[in-house]
């Protein structure tokens, strides 16, 4: 009895150690590029056509957070305010990008991430990795995972540790849980 017991405890611990980590799945979604999501809690992807917003909505997300800078070429803010308003689905846009990557924009970005009304999320921006960093710097800032759980899982989603925003997230957090 008492092995038995200890076998389900280790396959517990098992299992909880492997649910920790959101399940992240890669589609093909026509005008998304990039489209990761984990789980029904939060997608992360690249750019988006205003077109894709209607199917965004239809896909269950109650929000999307854009971090691109108006000025990239794949940005269309005012388009995909639009259509975000048409598809009644909350929209937030929160300009994130190099080579000065401002620390305000991640604040703004765990102050809306929380908010009742934005999940299901939907995070994007030109190719998917400052979604995935925002995401990394969440997991860890709001949701408590540890780093190495957390940065594996956003690497999955599409973040460099090595780059430019994925620095960023890195030093972002190391700088707040000290």
């Amino acid at each position: 009895m008492k092995r038995l017991l200890a076998i389900l405890m280790l396959f517990g611990a098992q299992l909880a150690m492997t649910g920790a980590q959101g399940q992240v799945v890669r589609e093909d979604v026509e005008g998304i590029r990039n489209f990761a999501q984990i789980e029904s809690v939060v997608a992360c992807a690249g750019a988006i056509v205003p077109d894709s917003v209607a199917q965004i909505a239809d896909m269950g997300f109650r929000s999307i957070i854009n971090l691109q800078r108006a000025t990239e070429e794949t940005a269309n803010v005012e388009g995909e305010t639009a259509a975000a308003e048409a598809a009644g689905i909350r929209y937030v846009h929160l300009p994130f990008g190099g080579p000065d990557f401002d620390p305000a924009v991640a604040d703004r970005f765990l102050e809306a991430i929380v908010e009742p009304d934005t999940a299901p999320a939907f995070i994007h921006c030109g190719g998917g990795g400052r979604a995935a960093t925002m995401w990394f710097i969440k997991r860890v800032m709001v949701d408590e995972w540890d780093v190495d759980t957390a940065l594996a899982e956003a690497t999955d989603l599409g973040m460099n540790p090595d780059g430019g925003s994925g620095q960023f997230g890195l030093n972002y957090v190391a700088e707040r849980t000290r």
